[in-house]
């Protein structure tokens, strides 16, 4: 039984390594421009919003310390809309709509449901904290 469970495990590695190549992608193609490459708020297109980007690097910091996985979920997925976009982000909104659904743990271990490509983001953006 143990050998089984050890086998599992290790066949769910390339899994979460190419999941996770596949949100450093959807990171890469939909927030970069605004939040920058290295997540820090400094995009190409930073300059030209009225708002700046947040650096994202820093949402546990400015949490107390604690990864904010509910409102980041509902951030990328346009359930609390920001003012800054003029509409729920992301503008180009419903790709992170499409596709099966995900549970991810908020910091109580209450899980969330959203798109794949959302809990994808967050696991991405949770991993990017300093």
């Amino acid at each position: 039984m143990r050998g089984r469970i050890i086998a599992l495990a290790l066949a769910a590695l390339p899994v979460a390594a190419a999941a996770q190549e596949d949100a450093a992608e959807l990171y890469a193609q939909h927030c970069a421009y605004c939040h920058g490459a290295d997540a820090t708020g400094d995009g190409p297109l930073a300059p030209a919003l009225i708002l700046q980007p947040p650096d994202l690097t820093r949402l546990s910091a400015r949490n107390e310390g604690v990864f904010p996985v509910e409102r980041v979920v509902m951030r990328i997925d346009g359930r609390e809309p920001l003012v800054s976009h003029g509409s729920p982000m992301p503008v180009y909104g419903p790709f992170f709509d499409r596709g099966r659904q995900a549970a991810i743990a908020t910091a109580s271990g209450q899980p969330i449901l959203a798109a794949e490509a959302v809990v994808a983001l967050t696991e991405y953006l949770r991993e990017l904290q300093q």
